[in-house]
């Protein structure tokens, strides 16, 4: 007769993970000790919405805008956490005191949860809330940040608001993801997918601008409406500038005078060719370097700031 192997006690993970804290259930948890189910749905079925805001300095940018999206997304999906925006705003802040990282990544979600009886009725599960603060990410590292990435425009269709509302922040990722992999195998460093009419739609984890004759436009269909992106709208109204969400073909985006992308993750980023041909002269544009240089100022404005409450370090 074979002889079953022994049933473990509990689950070991010898993967690596970054520094970081989570918040579940109640507790707060170094990052190697947060875990879910393999029962939850939002595991199972990608069934789950979340948002990403950044700390800069100490203080959260643009929270409330963020934390507006979030909830939205819960009413969209039928979700509930039994939180308030203010007991969220609680929670993120303690993710970041207790890491200490002045500069964070900041994540909250809410997944389907699980069901006791594992039942297909979605009603049935309790959902849940995860939030965790790792240290700040950007898309572009320093050297495409100095340089400016090298964007592919693929075929790859990105899902359509008739599926998936794209508005509503969530982790159905696999067509930006075979994107990515179009692109890697093109040389660039990121991928911008199409929506289905041809025309640009997003890439993965940010929005698109192109810039022509001074003019700045955007997307407005098949995209999650960033706040990074609703920040350069604030900034061309500050310096003047027209900047119009519309329909961006792919002849459009390649004969742009500059081009730049927008995340929570990096802020406001250059690009400098595409599918291996330069963007207007090939250097990061000057109309980018204001945008962005005012896009960091803004990150001191009061109306934008979340302070932080970091623990007090006792003297020596």
């Amino acid at each position: 007769m074979r002889k079953l192997p022994e049933l473990s006690r509990r689950h070991i993970d010898h993967r690596a993970y970054p520094p970081g804290v989570a918040y579940m259930d109640g507790q707060y948890l170094p990052m190697n000790e947060a875990k879910i189910s393999v029962l939850d749905y939002g595991f199972l079925h990608s069934d789950a919405t979340y948002d990403v805001a950044h700390v800069w300095n100490g203080s959260f940018f643009r929270l409330r805008d963020h934390l507006d999206r979030f909830f939205r997304g819960m009413d969209e999906l039928h979700m509930s956490i039994g939180y308030d925006k203010e007991q969220v705003t609680e929670v993120l802040r303690n993710c970041v005191a207790l890491s200490g990282f002045r500069n964070a990544y900041v994540e909250v979600i809410c997944t389907r949860g699980t069901s006791p009886e594992f039942s297909r009725d979605p009603r049935n599960s309790e959902n849940r809330l995860i939030a965790f603060a790792l240290p700040f990410g950007s898309v572009a590292n320093e050297e495409q940040m100095e340089h400016g990435l090298h964007l592919a425009i693929t075929d790859v269709l990105r899902i359509p608001p008739s599926s998936v509302d794209p508005t509503v922040k969530n982790y159905h990722w696999l067509d930006l993801v075979k994107g990515l992999y179009a692109a890697y195998e093109r040389g660039a460093d990121t991928a911008v997918l199409v929506d289905g009419k041809g025309n640009i739609s997003e890439g993965p984890g940010f929005n698109i601008f192109a810039v022509k004759d001074g003019l700045v436009t955007t997307p407005d269909t098949s995209i999650l409406l960033g706040v990074t992106r609703r920040t350069v709208f604030d900034i061309c109204a500050r310096m003047d500038l027209t900047c119009r969400s519309q329909d961006i073909s792919v002849k459009d985006l390649r004969s742009a005078d500059e081009v730049f992308i927008t995340s929570t993750a990096g802020g406001i980023m250059p690009v400098t060719r595409i599918d291996g041909k330069s963007i207007g002269s090939g250097a990061i544009g000057p109309l980018y370097k204001h945008i962005r240089t005012m896009y960091w100022q803004m990150h001191d404005a009061a109306e934008h700031r979340t302070p932080v409450s970091y623990p007090v370090k006792e003297s020596d």
